[in-house]
């Protein structure tokens, strides 16, 4: 991946995310996967053995991604893992210090330090597989663009999980509380907002693609050749597991939270929704679903 080192330019604060909430959610997203879109990345992949293989992980946070598909794919691998945390950095490359590929075999793992600001045409020269984990609903329609030009210079295949598709649901045995629909929406607006995924001199971005990020995704690399797949990945969260419970809680924590920050002036209404739905949470019948997308695509026509 040729990227120069760069000063990094200091990241929007809704594109941080601590080492906390991303070991809470990896169980979920785990079990969320599409697996036949690993199937097809790895035909893809096997056709192309006999040497190195390179992947790259984009916003690789904890390292979870490469983590999850190292041992489903052939080999040799060589990740790349590029995000703009040091920490989750050096973290990532620790997770997968001791992963193996399908066949048994170390993988090599180099870090990147950068942030998505300027990607180039050529950023991914010489790679087979591009990887990304909720990530695309983070950028703009330019930075998509810029990312479906770049995978269609290099030629490579495209695994991008765990989009969020704008749809959860609580479940709590009951009629759906009135106000889950005003307070999903408030969320939902508060995702598009610019996350500063910029140009690369500074500059913010346009408006976040949130739950349209698939989709489009899948109309670009469409228009560059690629035969792409989407598949539905969603969360199942049940309140019999301690872990899944503590996620719950996070979610109705952050739903509440983007919701008052998009609709101040229902702050009490969003507050007394969140007090109702925390109740739900005691029930272990209780469960929720997000929705989410995951996303392969390759060059050309797939046999």
């Amino acid at each position: 991946m040729s990227i120069p080192p760069r000063h990094l330019d200091a990241p929007h604060p809704d594109t941080i995310f601590d080492a906390g909430w991303l070991s809470l959610r990896r169980p979920a997203d785990t079990a969320a996967r599409a697996d036949p879109l690993n199937r097809l990345a790895h035909d893809w992949l096997s056709a192309r053995a006999g040497r190195p293989l390179r992947l790259i992980d984009l916003g690789s946070g904890s390292g979870a991604n490469p983590h999850y598909l190292a041992p489903r794919l052939p080999g040799p691998q060589h990740w790349q893992l590029v995000d703009h945390d040091p920490a989750l950095l050096a973290l990532a490359q620790g997770t997968c210090s001791a992963v193996c590929d399908r066949d048994g075999r170390p993988v090599g793992i180099d870090t990147r330090l950068r942030t998505l600001h300027g990607l180039a045409e050529d950023d991914f020269a010489g790679s087979d597989l591009v990887s990304a984990s909720a990530l695309i609903d983070l950028v703009d329609e330019g930075w998509l663009v810029r990312f479906a030009d770049a995978c269609a210079y290099a030629g490579c295949a495209v695994l991008v999980v765990l989009s969020v598709d704008g749809h959860w649901v609580i479940d709590d045995g009951e009629v759906a509380d009135p106000d889950d629909a005003f307070v999903r929406t408030a969320f939902n607006a508060h995702q598009q907002r610019n996350k500063g995924a910029g140009d690369g001199a500074g500059r913010m971005s346009g408006p976040a693609l949130g739950a349209r990020a698939a989709p489009r995704l899948a109309a670009l690399l469409e228009a560059q050749g690629f035969v792409v797949t989407l598949a539905y990945s969603p969360w199942v969260i049940h309140m019999v597991d301690i872990g899944q419970r503590a996620l719950a809680a996070a979610l109705l924590d952050g739903w509440r939270a983007a919701a008052a920050e998009q609709c101040p002036h229902a702050a009490a209404r969003i507050e007394a929704w969140h007090a109702r739905r925390q109740l739900a949470l005691a029930h272990d019948s209780t469960r929720i679903e997000v929705g989410h997308f995951d996303l392969y695509a390759e060059p050309g026509v797939r046999s």
